[in-house]
Order: structure tokens, then sequence, then C-alpha cells
């Protein structure tokens, strides 16, 4: 109990407790008749406002969630596909060190970050490779976490993170500042991937190297547009995110190829999600009853959203902690629903160079 009441009073967090119960309200806005009404969300009007109101809604999402993300999942923000006989953690670094690899990461390298978070895969990058990295959020809160836990394992001169929008790279960087870049489950927040592919171009040496995991749709394994069960899990997985839409494979290959970009190679990284070889990468969320694990799967969040929803009534809790909670754990059931079914994945991996 201790440790959820200290995640949900945590002292260096940028919203008061005032402020949680204002900025869920304003982040539903964004998403009225989410989970109520299918194909609300997926409008032509809904989609154009979110991509409006990016900014505000990432940076909102991201107040309201990183202590919940870090609590339940650690520092690294993100899935993996994980093979038979590996942990969660594991797969994680697994990941992350394959796209180290893909991206040609060489200690004297100077690499970017877009959307790095709390820096969880920034600093395993660092210390696997030897590189510079830079890390961008839009979140100001993230980037002073990521910096406190650079500091703390003694890296900071060779890994960062500094507040900006992943939008808007040209105002914020030199043409051809770094020799390789990468993004791990970020850009999917883009409201147009073309500019944000762009930004990146131009911050890229000539030939560097772009890899990244994205979250898409898959309409090559059965995704289905007019399928209403299809659509009410996409937008299930849109509101709990901070999405403005989510894409498919074709036009993120098309953004990057309108961007300078040459692509090098792309395949979803869960593939093989079924095949007896690999343990589905939603399985954490639904399974794992291991002491460690526990607190993500679904009655460890259940748990957690009663205990959350007793804090609140006491008033230990800042108001409008149960709605963060809640929204969460909607959105955990739909993440494993579109996995199951092979509706998504958290996992298309990319590998682009700038020509």
């Amino acid at each position: 109990m201790s440790d959820v009441a200290s995640l949900l009073s945590n002292p260096d967090s940028v919203l008061s407790r005032e402020g949680v119960k204002e900025s869920i309200a304003g982040y539903e806005t964004l998403f009225v008749g989410a989970r109520n009404s299918v194909g609300e969300t997926s409008t032509t009007d809904s989609i154009e406002l979110r991509a409006k109101e990016y900014q505000t809604m990432v940076n909102s999402f991201y107040d309201l969630v990183t202590d919940f993300y870090e609590w339940g999942w650690g520092q690294s923000f993100h899935f993996a596909p994980r093979l038979i006989g590996e942990t969660f953690e594991e797969s994680i670094v697994r990941s992350e060190y394959y796209l180290a690899l893909r991206t040609n990461i060489q200690p004297n390298s100077k690499v970017l970050d877009l959307g790095c978070g709390v820096g969880g895969p920034m600093r395993n990058i660092q210390q696997f490779t030897g590189a510079d990295i830079t890390g961008v959020t839009i979140n100001q809160y993230q980037v002073r976490v990521a910096n406190q836990y650079c500091a703390q394992k003694g890296i900071d001169q060779q890994c960062r993170s500094i507040q900006g929008d992943f939008q808007k790279l040209a105002e914020k960087f030199e043409p051809e500042s770094f020799d390789a870049a990468y993004a791990i489950e970020a850009t999917c927040h883009s409201p147009d991937r073309r500019v944000c592919f762009k930004g990146i171009n131009h911050c890229l040496k000539k030939g560097g190297l772009f890899a990244a995991y994205d979250w898409v749709v898959l309409p090559e394994r059965g995704y289905d547009s007019n399928d209403p069960d299809h659509v009410r899990v996409k937008e299930g997985i849109e509101v709990g995110n901070g999405l403005p839409t989510l894409a498919t494979t074709q036009e993120i290959v098309s953004a990057l190829e309108d961007s300078g970009f040459d692509v090098v190679d792309v395949f979803d990284a869960n593939k093989d999600v079924h095949s007896g070889h690999q343990i589905p990468w939603y399985y954490t969320l639904h399974g794992s009853f291991t002491l460690k694990g526990f607190r993500m799967t679904r009655l460890g969040r259940i748990c957690t959203h009663t205990l959350v929803s007793t804090l609140e009534f006491l008033r230990i809790a800042p108001q409008g902690s149960v709605r963060v909670s809640s929204l969460l754990n909607a959105t955990a059931l739909d993440l494993v629903e579109g996995g199951r079914k092979e509706l998504f994945t958290p996992s298309l991996f990319f590998v682009a160079r700038k020509k």
C-alpha cells in the first residue's frame, strides 16, 4: 500500500493534487464517445481535433501516466517479442540491443532518441554501445526523471534528455547533427508522420540510419476497418495511449519514402507471436503470476485499482487518480484482445537510410 501511496503523491510530479483531475478531464475531451459509441473517435473531425491538440494530448497523457507506467512496467515503456525461456526484462533489453545493432551505433556515434520517455532504452543502449545519446521528449516531467537516472548511473555526460517536440526537430537541432536515430513505440503519437520523419531526416547525416518500433493495425493479417468489433479495439488502444489514430504498415512506409528515406527493412517483430516458439508480447498484461510481474497482470491491476480508489476516497491520492487507473486498465484489455486476434502490433520494426 505504501508503494501505491508514494506513487500517487510524488513530490516531483509537475501536476498539483488539483491538477490531476483537471488534466484527465481535459484529456477525455479529446476522445468524446470513446468506449461508448464505436466509430465516434474514428471520425475525421475527432482525429483532426487530436492532431490539432496533439501537444496538449500527449503532454497531458504522460503527466498522468508516467508514474503508473514506471511503477507497473519499469523504465522502458515498451513491449517486445519474447522467446520461450526469456524473462520479460530480458526481452525488453534484447529488443533495444537489436535496434542498436541495426542502426550500426558505435562508441563514437552521436545518436538521437525520439520520444525517449524516462530514458530506460537510452541508458541501456548507451551502456551497451558507448555512444553519445540525446533523448527528446515533449514532457518536462519525463526530462527531469530521465536526467536524474542518467546522473545516478554516472553517464550523464554521454546520455541526456531534453524537452522538445519531435514535430519541430529543425527548430532544435542543426542539420546533419546525428549519425543515427531511433524511436521505440513513440512516433505513433505523431499527428503527421511525414512532418516527424522529415525532421529526423534533417537531423541525420547523409546515409544515416533511422530505426524504430511502431504501433500499427494489421489489415494484412485481418484487421477490417468496417468491422465494428475491430474498430472498438483500435479506438480503445488509441484513447488509452494518447494516439491521434493508428496507422498501417503501408502508411508508415509511404511516409518514410516521402520524407527522404530509402526503406531498408520493415517487418512485424511479433510476426511469430503465436508460433509456439514465443511468449506472446501481450502475455505480461494477461498472465504471469510471479511476485515481480503480478502488478502487470489483470488481477494485479484490479488490486491496484481498488487500492487507488480507497486512497482517493481517503484523500491520500489526488482526485482523478481513479479515472487514470480505469483508463489504463481498460486499455490493457484492448491491447490483449488486439494481440490475440492479431489486429494490432506494437512492434512494427523498420530501418530507413537517409538519401
